[in-house]
């Protein structure tokens, strides 16, 4: 395996492990602001998502993508990509919910849960999203 290949693995690796910090951080913000200090729940989910937007933001330039160029310029493009990412995810879900039998399908593992097509759609458009935002953000944001 080429040594470009496995710094590509490396980056992505990285990526991934910045995505699990970002659902921790939006998780926390969105309980503290609600359960902890009385923030209408609305309001914590959102405050909690812009938590976890900037978090993204920093991680993934300055560890992942290890950009030295200025901050403005750079947030507008990853802003501009989390919403086309988020939209091209939220029509994958649709899409597959609504446009193919799998959104009339439910499974039940072993007794211990029940599982909906609509979340396995969720679960497709979450991969979506996260390999199609690393493409944005490597070729356009970060470049």
């Amino acid at each position: 395996m080429s040594n470009e290949r496995i710094q590509n693995i490396i980056q992505f690796v990285k990526y991934a492990i910045v995505g699990v910090m970002n659902t921790v951080v939006t998780f926390v913000v969105i309980f503290i602001m609600k359960s902890v200090l009385g923030v209408n729940p609305l309001v914590s989910n959102a405050i909690g998502y812009v938590a976890g937007l900037i978090n993204s933001f920093i991680w993934n330039k300055r560890w992942v993508f290890h950009s030295k160029k200025g901050v403005g310029k750079e947030a507008v493009k990853f802003l501009i990509g989390f919403g086309v990412c988020y939209g091209i995810q939220l029509f994958v879900v649709w899409a597959l919910t609504y446009r193919t039998p799998l959104g009339e399908m439910t499974w039940n593992l072993a007794g211990i849960m029940t599982v909906s097509g609509y979340a396995v759609a969720t679960i497709a458009g979450n991969v979506v999203y996260t390999l199609s935002n690393y493409v944005y953000n490597r070729l356009i944001t970060f470049r």
